[in-house]
Protein backbone atom coordinates (compact mmCIF):
# COMPACT_ATOMS: atom_id res chain seq x y z
CA UNK A 1 0.00 0.00 0.00
CA UNK A 2 1.35 3.47 -1.02
CA UNK A 3 1.55 6.33 1.44
CA UNK A 4 -0.42 9.22 0.42
CA UNK A 5 1.85 11.85 0.26
CA UNK A 6 -0.40 14.98 -1.32
CA UNK A 7 0.25 18.15 0.55
CA UNK A 8 -3.06 19.55 1.48
CA UNK A 9 -4.51 22.63 -0.47
CA UNK A 10 -3.45 25.72 0.62
CA UNK A 11 -6.10 28.55 2.17
CA UNK A 12 -6.77 31.65 2.45
CA UNK A 13 -8.57 33.79 4.50
CA UNK A 14 -10.38 36.38 3.71
CA UNK A 15 -11.32 39.64 6.05
CA UNK A 16 -13.64 41.67 4.42
CA UNK A 17 -15.51 44.72 5.74
CA UNK A 18 -19.55 43.90 5.70
CA UNK A 19 -20.06 47.14 5.04
CA UNK A 20 -18.42 47.13 1.85
CA UNK A 21 -19.23 43.60 0.39
CA UNK A 22 -22.33 43.28 -1.71
CA UNK A 23 -23.56 40.64 0.36
CA UNK A 24 -23.53 37.01 0.25
CA UNK A 25 -22.84 36.75 -3.42
CA UNK A 26 -19.55 37.85 -3.16
CA UNK A 27 -19.11 34.94 -0.38
CA UNK A 28 -20.06 32.06 -2.55
CA UNK A 29 -18.22 33.40 -5.57
CA UNK A 30 -14.65 33.55 -3.67
CA UNK A 31 -15.96 29.84 -2.13
CA UNK A 32 -16.16 28.68 -6.14
CA UNK A 33 -13.22 30.62 -6.93
CA UNK A 34 -10.84 28.99 -4.48
CA UNK A 35 -12.59 25.74 -5.32
CA UNK A 36 -11.72 25.79 -9.10
CA UNK A 37 -8.23 27.03 -7.96
CA UNK A 38 -7.48 24.12 -5.64
CA UNK A 39 -7.46 26.04 -3.11
CA UNK A 40 -9.30 25.33 0.22
CA UNK A 41 -12.68 26.87 1.20
CA UNK A 42 -11.46 30.25 2.63
CA UNK A 43 -11.99 31.27 5.83
CA UNK A 44 -14.52 34.06 6.44
CA UNK A 45 -13.79 36.83 9.15
CA UNK A 46 -15.85 39.98 9.01
CA UNK A 47 -14.40 43.30 10.65
CA UNK A 48 -16.72 45.21 13.09
CA UNK A 49 -16.94 48.68 14.48
CA UNK A 50 -14.79 47.78 17.14
CA UNK A 51 -12.46 45.80 15.24
CA UNK A 52 -11.66 46.77 11.70
CA UNK A 53 -9.85 43.63 10.81
CA UNK A 54 -6.39 43.59 13.66
CA UNK A 55 -8.08 40.94 15.48
CA UNK A 56 -9.62 39.41 12.49
CA UNK A 57 -6.10 39.28 10.71
CA UNK A 58 -3.93 37.47 13.76
CA UNK A 59 -7.32 35.20 13.82
CA UNK A 60 -5.96 34.12 10.65
CA UNK A 61 -2.48 33.81 11.06
CA UNK A 62 -3.21 31.35 13.94
CA UNK A 63 -5.09 29.37 11.73
CA UNK A 64 -2.24 28.81 9.54
CA UNK A 65 -3.38 30.34 6.22
CA UNK A 66 -1.16 30.86 3.44
CA UNK A 67 -2.46 34.27 2.38
CA UNK A 68 -4.48 37.09 4.04
CA UNK A 69 -7.28 38.70 2.06
CA UNK A 70 -8.08 42.38 2.82
CA UNK A 71 -11.59 42.82 1.25
CA UNK A 72 -12.53 46.10 1.57
CA UNK A 73 -11.33 49.89 1.70
CA UNK A 74 -7.85 51.42 2.46
CA UNK A 75 -8.97 50.72 6.54
CA UNK A 76 -9.37 47.46 6.15
CA UNK A 77 -5.70 46.54 4.40
CA UNK A 78 -4.28 49.33 6.97
CA UNK A 79 -5.16 46.86 9.69
CA UNK A 80 -4.39 43.66 7.68
CA UNK A 81 -0.97 44.92 6.80
CA UNK A 82 -0.34 46.60 10.69
CA UNK A 83 -0.39 42.78 11.43
CA UNK A 84 1.22 41.05 8.66
CA UNK A 85 3.96 43.37 8.21
CA UNK A 86 6.96 41.59 9.90
CA UNK A 87 5.90 37.92 9.03
CA UNK A 88 6.03 35.75 6.01
CA UNK A 89 2.79 35.44 5.37
CA UNK A 90 1.32 37.81 2.23
CA UNK A 91 -1.46 39.82 1.91
CA UNK A 92 -4.41 39.67 -1.23
CA UNK A 93 -5.71 42.48 -2.27
CA UNK A 94 -9.22 42.49 -3.02
CA UNK A 95 -10.92 46.13 -3.18
CA UNK A 96 -13.88 47.07 -2.44
CA UNK A 97 -13.33 50.63 -0.70
CA UNK A 98 -13.74 54.20 -2.40
CA UNK A 99 -10.04 55.64 -2.86
CA UNK A 100 -8.46 51.72 -2.63
CA UNK A 101 -4.97 53.54 -2.87
CA UNK A 102 -2.74 50.54 -2.71
CA UNK A 103 -4.30 48.53 -4.93
CA UNK A 104 -4.64 51.81 -7.69
CA UNK A 105 -0.78 51.98 -6.70
CA UNK A 106 0.49 48.22 -7.04
CA UNK A 107 -2.39 48.02 -10.66
CA UNK A 108 -4.56 45.71 -9.21
CA UNK A 109 -7.81 45.36 -10.75
CA UNK A 110 -10.24 47.16 -8.84
CA UNK A 111 -13.34 46.70 -10.65
CA UNK A 112 -13.89 43.12 -10.31
CA UNK A 113 -13.87 41.45 -6.73
CA UNK A 114 -13.31 38.11 -8.26
CA UNK A 115 -11.41 38.93 -10.75
CA UNK A 116 -8.61 40.61 -7.86
CA UNK A 117 -9.11 37.17 -5.85
CA UNK A 118 -8.56 34.75 -8.97
CA UNK A 119 -5.23 37.48 -9.20
CA UNK A 120 -4.28 36.60 -5.37
CA UNK A 121 -4.55 32.90 -5.75
CA UNK A 122 -2.68 32.09 -9.13
CA UNK A 123 -0.05 35.50 -8.22
CA UNK A 124 3.49 35.62 -6.95
CA UNK A 125 4.84 37.57 -3.91
CA UNK A 126 6.26 40.85 -4.12
CA UNK A 127 8.37 42.97 -1.04
CA UNK A 128 7.42 45.92 0.00
CA UNK A 129 8.05 49.33 2.39
CA UNK A 130 5.39 49.91 5.42
CA UNK A 131 5.87 52.37 7.66
CA UNK A 132 5.02 52.98 10.95
CA UNK A 133 4.29 56.25 13.24
CA UNK A 134 3.70 57.36 16.55
CA UNK A 135 1.36 60.38 17.40
CA UNK A 136 2.32 62.48 20.57
CA UNK A 137 5.53 60.54 21.95
CA UNK A 138 3.05 57.75 22.56
CA UNK A 139 4.20 54.14 22.80
CA UNK A 140 2.14 52.57 20.55
CA UNK A 141 2.58 52.33 16.86
CA UNK A 142 0.35 52.28 13.86
CA UNK A 143 1.18 51.20 10.32
CA UNK A 144 0.09 52.74 6.82
CA UNK A 145 1.49 51.67 3.37
CA UNK A 146 0.09 54.95 1.20
CA UNK A 147 0.34 58.05 3.15
CA UNK A 148 -0.05 59.38 6.23
CA UNK A 149 -1.24 63.33 6.63
CA UNK A 150 -0.95 66.60 9.45
CA UNK A 151 -3.36 69.02 8.74
CA UNK A 152 -5.36 70.65 5.72
CA UNK A 153 -5.71 66.47 3.99
CA UNK A 154 -6.43 65.26 7.43
CA UNK A 155 -8.96 67.69 7.88
CA UNK A 156 -10.45 66.26 4.25
CA UNK A 157 -10.88 62.61 5.50
CA UNK A 158 -12.33 63.81 9.20
CA UNK A 159 -14.96 65.71 7.35
CA UNK A 160 -16.02 64.14 4.47
CA UNK A 161 -19.74 62.99 4.41
CA UNK A 162 -19.99 59.31 4.52
CA UNK A 163 -22.94 59.86 2.22
CA UNK A 164 -21.72 61.52 -0.29
CA UNK A 165 -19.26 58.76 0.06
CA UNK A 166 -21.45 56.26 -1.34
CA UNK A 167 -22.70 58.38 -4.09
CA UNK A 168 -19.56 60.41 -5.35
CA UNK A 169 -16.78 57.72 -4.72
CA UNK A 170 -13.39 59.86 -4.73
CA UNK A 171 -14.74 62.89 -5.60
CA UNK A 172 -16.66 62.98 -2.17
CA UNK A 173 -13.51 64.13 -0.91
CA UNK A 174 -13.16 66.85 -3.33
CA UNK A 175 -16.16 68.32 -1.68
CA UNK A 176 -14.55 68.30 1.54
CA UNK A 177 -11.21 69.72 0.46
CA UNK A 178 -13.08 72.79 -1.04
CA UNK A 179 -15.29 73.16 2.32
CA UNK A 180 -11.49 73.16 4.02
CA UNK A 181 -9.88 75.70 1.87
CA UNK A 182 -10.00 78.38 3.88
CA UNK A 183 -7.88 78.33 7.21
CA UNK A 184 -4.35 79.85 8.88
CA UNK A 185 -1.16 78.21 8.31
CA UNK A 186 0.45 77.23 11.70
CA UNK A 187 4.25 76.70 12.59
CA UNK A 188 6.31 73.52 11.90
CA UNK A 189 9.44 71.91 12.57
CA UNK A 190 9.95 69.20 10.44
CA UNK A 191 13.10 66.86 11.03
CA UNK A 192 14.15 64.52 8.32
CA UNK A 193 16.47 61.60 9.58
CA UNK A 194 19.88 63.52 10.90
CA UNK A 195 19.45 66.58 8.88
CA UNK A 196 19.04 70.36 10.75
CA UNK A 197 15.24 70.93 11.27
CA UNK A 198 13.18 73.29 9.03
CA UNK A 199 11.12 75.59 10.56
CA UNK A 200 7.60 76.30 8.24
CA UNK A 201 4.33 78.20 8.80
CA UNK A 202 2.48 75.13 6.96
CA UNK A 203 -1.17 74.19 5.79
CA UNK A 204 0.36 70.48 5.88
CA UNK A 205 2.50 67.66 5.89
CA UNK A 206 2.00 64.78 3.77
CA UNK A 207 4.50 61.71 3.53
CA UNK A 208 4.16 59.37 0.98
CA UNK A 209 5.33 55.43 0.62
CA UNK A 210 3.87 55.55 -3.20
CA UNK A 211 2.78 58.17 -5.34
CA UNK A 212 -0.72 58.43 -6.41
CA UNK A 213 -3.85 59.07 -4.19
CA UNK A 214 -7.41 59.87 -4.58
CA UNK A 215 -8.51 60.22 -8.64
CA UNK A 216 -5.00 58.64 -9.56
CA UNK A 217 -3.59 61.93 -8.90
CA UNK A 218 0.22 61.17 -8.68
CA UNK A 219 1.54 63.83 -6.25
CA UNK A 220 4.75 62.08 -5.47
CA UNK A 221 6.35 61.42 -8.41
CA UNK A 222 9.28 59.98 -7.32
CA UNK A 223 8.07 57.73 -4.40
CA UNK A 224 8.22 53.62 -5.34
CA UNK A 225 6.46 51.62 -2.68
CA UNK A 226 9.87 49.43 -2.36
CA UNK A 227 12.37 52.26 -2.95
CA UNK A 228 13.16 52.16 0.69
CA UNK A 229 12.51 56.06 1.33
CA UNK A 230 9.93 58.37 2.49
CA UNK A 231 8.47 60.95 0.32
CA UNK A 232 7.12 64.11 2.15
CA UNK A 233 5.57 66.97 0.86
CA UNK A 234 5.23 70.58 2.73
CA UNK A 235 2.11 72.82 2.20
CA UNK A 236 2.90 76.35 2.88
CA UNK A 237 0.56 78.46 0.92
CA UNK A 238 1.27 82.25 1.09
CA UNK A 239 -0.88 85.12 1.02
CA UNK A 240 -4.24 85.74 -0.68
CA UNK A 241 -3.71 83.23 -3.76
CA UNK A 242 -1.23 80.77 -1.76
CA UNK A 243 -3.30 77.90 -3.19
CA UNK A 244 -2.16 78.34 -6.69
CA UNK A 245 1.41 78.48 -5.13
CA UNK A 246 0.78 75.27 -4.09
CA UNK A 247 -0.44 73.74 -7.39
CA UNK A 248 2.18 75.50 -9.25
CA UNK A 249 4.96 73.96 -7.36
CA UNK A 250 3.23 70.64 -7.39
CA UNK A 251 2.25 70.06 -10.87
CA UNK A 252 4.05 72.73 -12.38
CA UNK A 253 7.54 72.06 -10.41
CA UNK A 254 7.84 75.77 -10.58
CA UNK A 255 10.96 76.22 -8.92
CA UNK A 256 10.01 79.89 -7.47
CA UNK A 257 7.00 78.26 -6.02
CA UNK A 258 9.35 75.70 -3.74
CA UNK A 259 8.28 77.20 -0.72
CA UNK A 260 4.84 77.12 -1.08
CA UNK A 261 5.08 72.86 -2.12
CA UNK A 262 8.30 71.54 -0.84
CA UNK A 263 9.78 67.47 -0.89
CA UNK A 264 12.08 66.18 1.26
CA UNK A 265 13.19 62.16 1.02
CA UNK A 266 14.94 60.39 3.87
CA UNK A 267 14.05 57.14 5.76
CA UNK A 268 12.69 58.73 8.89
CA UNK A 269 11.16 62.03 9.75
CA UNK A 270 9.50 63.93 12.85
CA UNK A 271 6.82 66.68 12.45
CA UNK A 272 6.48 68.89 16.00
CA UNK A 273 3.59 71.69 15.53
CA UNK A 274 2.74 74.40 17.83
CA UNK A 275 -0.71 73.64 17.85
CA UNK A 276 -3.30 70.57 17.34
CA UNK A 277 -3.85 69.42 13.99
CA UNK A 278 -5.73 66.45 12.72
CA UNK A 279 -3.69 63.47 11.70
CA UNK A 280 -4.57 60.58 9.22
CA UNK A 281 -3.37 57.62 8.17
CA UNK A 282 -4.40 55.78 4.73
CA UNK A 283 -7.25 57.88 4.31
CA UNK A 284 -8.43 57.21 7.70
CA UNK A 285 -8.72 59.96 10.52
CA UNK A 286 -6.88 58.88 13.29
CA UNK A 287 -7.14 62.03 15.86
CA UNK A 288 -5.52 64.95 16.45
CA UNK A 289 -2.02 66.25 17.86
CA UNK A 290 1.11 68.39 18.52
CA UNK A 291 3.56 65.34 17.24
CA UNK A 292 3.96 62.85 14.47
CA UNK A 293 7.31 60.94 14.21
CA UNK A 294 7.74 58.04 11.86
CA UNK A 295 10.17 55.58 10.02
CA UNK A 296 10.48 53.17 7.12
CA UNK A 297 10.75 49.89 7.68
CA UNK A 298 11.98 48.27 3.94
CA UNK A 299 10.83 45.30 2.83
CA UNK A 300 8.47 44.57 5.66
CA UNK A 301 5.46 43.16 3.92
CA UNK A 302 4.60 40.69 1.18
CA UNK A 303 2.24 41.07 -1.05
CA UNK A 304 0.93 38.16 -3.11
CA UNK A 305 -0.58 39.86 -6.98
Amino acid sequence: MTANNASPPQRAAVVINPAKAVGADLRASLIRLCDTQGWAEPLWLETTVEDPGVGQTREALEAGVDVVIAAGGDGTVRCVAEVLAGTDTPLGLVPLGTGNLLARNLGVDISDPVSAAYDVLNGTERTVDVVRSRFDRSEDENVFVVMAGVGYDAAIMADTVDVLKDRMGWLAYVEAGIRKLPGKPIRATIKVDDKHPVKRRIRSVMIGNCGRIMGGIEIFPEAKIDDGLLDLLVLAPRGRFGWLGVIAGIFGRRKNEKESAEYFQGKSAEVTLEHEQEFQLDGDHVGAGKHLAIRLEPGALKIRM
